[in-house]
């Protein structure tokens, strides 16, 4: 006997306060300069999704990691978790892709419509989901690397 999961889909994305995000690819291009910013910017990678989204924090606080850096060593860089809330119908985000909100529901945070985040690993796939929760880490990129 197969359980219908369908019914308790729907019920839980009607409940989600939906934002619109985007998923790319990563861009294999140089940095652009941008005369309306005045930073460089990477070119934007090719979409695969654009439609309801959700980035939540994922219920840990930021970690500094170690991970070798191309001049030194070993370079202390911190690791946000977060999470990406998609319907089931979108598609699996692969690893390194990278996700932007930007569109904000009514009364939403407008901090995350100028936030970058990258797939930390495909998005999760099981037998019983309701949606599909993908692993992201927010990218890092500090004002002397864009200038």
């Amino acid at each position: 006997m197969a359980l219908d999961f369908s019914g308790i889909t729907k019920m839980v994305e009607d409940l989600i306060p939906w934002d619109t995000v985007r998923i790319c690819t990563p861009s294999v291009g140089a940095r652009v300069f941008n005369p309306d910013t005045g930073l460089y910017t990477y070119p934007q990678g090719d979409p695969v999704y654009e439609g309801p989204g959700a980035v939540q924090p994922a219920g840990t606080a930021a970690e500094a990691v170690s991970v070798p850096g191309t001049n030194l060593p070993w370079a202390a860089e911190t690791r946000s978790r977060y999470r990406l809330l998609t319907p089931l119908s979108a598609p699996v985000a692969e690893k390194d892709m990278l996700v932007t909100v930007i569109q904000i529901h009514e009364g939403g945070d407008l901090a995350l419509l100028d936030r970058q985040w990258r797939v930390q690993d495909p998005g999760g796939a099981g037998t019983i989901n309701v949606l599909r929760i993908t692993a992201l880490d927010q990218v890092q990129q500090g004002r002397e690397a864009t200038r």
